[in-house]
């Protein structure tokens, strides 16, 4: 059967969002409900792009490389299901 792959994917996932959770509220992005309710409002210029740093690109790549890992997952699970589950 294919559940062991599942559940090990299914793990995966929420793992990977509880460290993004954790991450997110470590770094204070939570804080301002109130001014960030009202930024869709918001009219004004918009500021001129700023140059991505190394780390930056770094980041970047590294969020590839996760988006492609989970697709990954996703494909192999998939196809071992269609081709082992039955």
């Amino acid at each position: 059967m294919y559940y062991p792959y599942f559940l090990a994917y299914m793990v995966s996932g929420f793992v990977i969002s509880l460290v993004v959770l954790l991450w997110a509220l470590r770094n204070g992005q939570f804080k301002d409900q109130q001014r960030a309710r009202f930024l869709p409002l918001e009219e004004g210029l918009e500021k001129e792009p700023v140059k991505v740093s190394r780390v930056g690109r770094f980041e970047a790549y590294a969020l590839i490389v996760l988006a492609s890992l989970g697709l990954f997952g996703t494909v192999a699970t998939l196809l071992f299901s269609i081709f082992k589950g039955g």
